[in-house]
């Protein structure tokens, strides 16, 4: 068929052309937008699942949703190794210019600015140099104390001034937020404890692996009375055969029961793994209705779209004991598993594989679904384990 007409769209973010399945969180998000714009609490939210279920492009469509209603937005993807302020600095920087040319000049907008200025003066102190054009003089006194649950809540706090002096909203995403510090995630909890209370009109909403929970609620006691945690995972089959089925349909094509049942079963309703099956199999398929033995067909494709899109890009941050670590992991099929029988496998003690296990978690290549449990936060990465090395390493 013809691949200029293939409807999916597999890539990191990418919007599917149907987002199935979601409703409940974007209505959700229309919700807490609409009560921040009347100044009405509404909880932020933090979309939790593993790699490859959507969080991102959930993000951009609440981002999307923000930016059709007039708000402003700030918007980062947490790095491992890269401090939020940092990471802070140049959104913050837009959305209050963004809300300086809203109208005249108001003194609280630019006192917003001017706080700004504070707040990046101590960033470059802590963590170098961090250029950014604002020639504005700085509030002395206000966010840079170097304390930076201070000084955050402090600028989050000036934010949201500024948004009431200019009638909107400002929407504050970040995604990837497992990988943010946990001194940082308490000082950016703590500041949006703060807005709430004030009735501020900032939104927050974040995504993460499942660890993040944990992560929040060490940080700060009070973050489960703060955020909601949608958790999004596998679509159901009724939800992921409308996102398969829908896209070829719109482009006047069919493909019958069989080959969406192939497609269900091969991807198990994952989102990412679904936008593959549905592109490889699209291209593989010479004419409509798209049949079970295009499904077939299209496999060596899929596997090596995802080893090579997905997958790879994971494997190769991972040092020769990471690596061996999740092949004899992988070994014991897709988990959870204890962490004893991991050590076990490796033929060490638990206490030495630890340090193993700790930077996997901090890589974000597996999480603790429950205390002494271990479960890759990849789905099916361990069959791509058992591809990439098909020999157990040696103990």
């Amino acid at each position: 068929m013809d691949p200029v007409r293939n409807p999916f769209a597999p890539g990191a973010g990418t919007p599917p052309p149907e987002l199935a399945g979601r409703r409940a969180i974007i209505t959700q998000a229309e919700i807490v937008l609409a009560r921040a714009a009347q100044r009405r609490h509404a909880k932020s939210f933090l979309v939790i699942g593993l790699r490859g279920v959507g969080k991102t492009v959930l993000l951009n469509r609440i981002e999307e949703l923000a930016r059709d209603g007039g708000h402003e937005v700030v918007s980062i993807e947490a790095r491992e190794g890269r401090p939020l302020p940092e990471l802070l600095a140049q959104p913050l920087r837009r959305a209050l210019l963004g809300l300086d040319r809203r109208g005249a000049a108001d003194h609280i907008v630019r006192r917003g600015l001017a706080i700004l200025r504070s707040f990046i003066g101590n960033i470059k102190v802590k963590h170098g140099d961090v250029e950014i054009g604002l020639d504005i003089e700085p509030e002395t006194g206000v966010a840079d104390s170097g304390d930076l649950e201070r000084d955050l809540t402090e600028m989050l706090v000036a934010l949201g001034e500024a948004a009431v002096a200019r009638a909107t909203v400002v929407c504050l995403l970040i995604d990837e937020l497992q990988y943010v510090k946990e001194s940082e995630l308490g000082a950016l909890i703590m500041g949006l404890h703060r807005v709430a209370q004030l009735r501020l009109p900032v939104v927050f909403a974040g995504a993460g692996l499942p660890q993040l929970v944990g992560q929040m609620g060490d940080s700060k006691s009070y973050a489960e009375r703060l955020f909601d945690f949608p958790a999004v995972g596998a679509l159901s089959p009724a939800d992921a055969e409308l996102a398969i089925r829908q896209p070829i349909e719109n482009e006047g094509e069919k493909i019958d029961a069989g080959a969406v049942a192939n497609i269900l079963q091969r991807s198990q309703g994952y989102p990412y793994f679904l936008q593959v099956w549905g592109y490889e199999t699209w291209n593989a398929a010479d004419r409509s209705p798209i049949r079970s033995r295009d499904v077939d067909a299209a496999e060596d494709a899929v596997l090596a779209n995802l080893d090579q899109s997905f997958f790879r890009v994971r494997f190769d941050r991972l040092t020769p004991v990471e690596k061996a670590y999740l092949r004899v992991m992988s070994e014991l099929g897709p988990g959870p598993h204890r962490s004893g029988e991991i050590a076990d496998a490796l033929k060490v003690k638990v206490q030495k594989a630890a340090p193993t296990r700790a930077s996997l978690i901090r890589k974000g290549m597996i999480y603790s679904p429950d205390h002494g449990d271990t479960a890759f936060t990849v789905p099916m990465f361990d069959a791509f384990m058992k591809r990439q090395m098909p020999d157990l390493p040696s103990p």
